[in-house]
């Protein structure tokens, strides 16, 4: 019983919440259940604050008895990624160049709105070292394995994030995306994800990697996503870069269908190889949004040049990172981190301004393709989950973790929304991801879409939420 509680939706948790037939205090047992039996074997929490969760709960459960919550998500077992500032508990950002020993007073904002709406949080999910990778492992919390398969990675970095959504270690799931982080993992796992456009969410302190990183909601249904998304979206003065605040409840329109939408279908996004099992269930998706109304044919946007222009981004993000490290302290540091830091540095400063014309071109080149395609639909990733401890498919050509997820980093350049639903499982049994793309600013038109398809097929939990 406490394992079905646990896979519940946030919205059917407030719904039972508001007629008396659960309390926060179960739905909270339930997550914290699942979190001991699972959490050992597949490392999704490095920081687990059962006593604070339990105390939080009992005080949202009084709150509904005299049927006055606290805000939109009171009582729902919540998780926040380790590279997100929490009162109270430590950020180390998978790190041991971060003191444990230091004052944690102050909240992210998209925690603090979650805390000022009754959100119940449990604790925080693991990440690769600063989140500078693909998949999840660091030198502070070792290697975070996926439920379907433990010996295979769940992505990154906000794997520890996915495992958590996928096992009912709570139903709300704060995670970051700055080349696909989110994407990447809820692909692998078997959950939805979504990279809202760039400055929806507002964020604070900005991620080394600058304005290529979002943050945003992790669940297992595209319903919790939006009432997550209504909730971090408030405004918050210390992020500059922040969108104004558009105040609007993103679940209106959900169940809106997609009838006529104008689709545009990239199985390969400008040649990239596809894995069988998974080029056949993303074009079995495709089909399906057809015959749900949408209006689909192939189409290829633009990308030249994305690949270089991300890297030049991205790992002179890292050495901006390393600098702020001491000296000494460098030596901790993921190896695979250090070297991309160190490729980052040689990038001259006209270097990094090229690649800034060049992703301004990009995102032209976009809004002039979205000019006609109401979305964009590509596979999420062109392979299924590969071996935990890896940074690459150990079997490939090795190289970055950009090697293999040429569908996800572009679009964090672009800062579109994009959004990634599970379309079944490989021959092996193992998940596969839909993305969906919109242009500039439409949040809602993915959220639309993600939730016609998903309508279709129902959230199946992974053999490890057993």
């Amino acid at each position: 019983m406490s394992r079905d509680v646990a896979l519940l939706p946030a919205t059917e948790l407030l719904r039972l919440y508001r007629r008396g037939s659960l309390s926060p205090v179960e739905a909270t047992q339930a997550a914290l259940a699942q979190i001991r039996s699972h959490n050992e074997k597949l490392n999704a929490l490095c920081w687990l604050d059962e006593e604070g969760a339990l105390a939080q709960a009992r005080e949202s459960e009084i709150r509904w008895r005299e049927q006055r919550p606290q805000g939109l998500v009171d009582g729902v077992p919540t998780t926040v990624k380790d590279l997100l500032l929490t009162r109270g508990w430590p950020t180390l950002r998978g790190s041991r160049t971060v003191r444990r020993d230091q004052p944690w007073n102050e909240d992210a904002p998209s925690v603090a709105r979650l805390r000022e709406h009754g959100a119940v949080l449990l604790g925080k999910t693991t990440t690769p070292e600063f989140g500078w990778k693909g998949v999840t492992d660091s030198p502070l919390t070792g290697i975070t394995r996926n439920p379907w398969d433990p010996t295979k990675t769940p992505g990154g970095s906000s794997g520890g994030a996915a495992v958590a959504a996928a096992t009912g270690m709570g139903a709300l799931h704060l995670g970051t995306d700055g080349g696909g982080s989110i994407r990447i993992p809820a692909a692998f796992t078997g959950i939805f994800g979504f990279k809202q456009s760039f400055g929806r969410v507002p964020a604070y302190p900005l991620s080394p990697f600058g304005t290529v990183a979002h943050v945003g909601p992790m669940t297992r249904t595209v319903e919790d996503a939006a009432l997550m998304l209504t909730v971090i979206t408030e405004p918050d003065d210390r992020d500059v870069y922040a969108l104004p605040y558009e105040k609007r409840d993103w679940r209106l329109g959900l169940d809106d269908g997609i009838r006529k939408l104008r689709i545009a279908y990239s199985p390969t996004l400008g040649g990239h190889r596809v894995e069988p099992d998974i080029a056949i269930l993303v074009a079995a998706a495709v089909a399906r949004l057809a015959e749900l109304g949408a209006e689909v044919e192939q189409a290829e946007p633009d990308l030249t040049g994305v690949d270089e222009v991300f890297r030049v981004h991205w790992f002179a993000g890292a050495a901006n990172l390393m600098s702020a490290i001491p000296a000494d302290s460098r030596a901790q540091i993921d190896p695979g981190l250090q070297e991309v830091a160190a490729q980052g540095a040689r990038f001259s400063l006209m270097d990094y301004f090229s690649a800034v014309k060049a992703r301004e071109a990009l995102g032209q080149r976009m809004a002039a393709f979205h000019r006609t395609y109401d979305l964009l639909v590509t596979p999420m990733l062109p392979l299924p989950a590969f071996e935990a401890g890896h940074e690459a498919p150990p079997d490939g050509k090795g190289g970055r973790w950009t090697n293999w997820t040429p569908f996800s980093f572009p679009f964090n350049l672009t800062r579109q929304p994009a959004a990634t639903i599970p379309c079944g499982l490989t021959k092996s049994g193992l998940p596969v991801g839909l993305q969906i793309v919109g242009r500039l600013y439409d949040d809602a038109t993915v959220l639309r879409c993600t939730r016609t398809y998903e309508s279709t097929r129902a959230f199946q939990a992974p053999p490890l939420a057993k």
